[in-house]
């Protein structure tokens, strides 16, 4: 606990999507959250677009980082097949955020 708040872990990644298979990051993205949806500890998921950039966001809060990380492989089971390299002009950018 910090400053007196509940516990809290969001992972967020940030994804430069090759304009032409956006769609199927976007869908890869949304079965990696559907598979959260199932895990004990998921508080929220989102995909978000930047409408600015055009840049895909996921967004998911976990009550705590050990809840997700024990929630990581079943979720990266769910898209393990899909060609990233290919969706994407570069890697995502993640983060590993918590409340201070």
């Amino acid at each position: 606990e910090r400053s007196g708040r509940e516990p809290m872990f969001v992972h967020m990644s940030i994804h430069y999507p090759r304009q032409e298979k956006e769609q199927f990051l976007i869908e890869s993205m949304h079965r990696f959250g559907e598979t959260a949806k199932e895990l004990p500890g998921l508080i929220s998921v989102n995909t978000l677009k930047d409408e600015d950039t055009g840049r895909v966001i996921g967004l998911a809060i976990w009550e705590t980082r050990e809840q997700w990380e024990e929630a990581m492989p079943k979720m990266h089971q769910a898209v393990k097949d899909d060609p990233f390299n290919e969706w994407e002009m570069r890697p995502p950018e993640i983060f590993h955020l918590y409340p201070l």
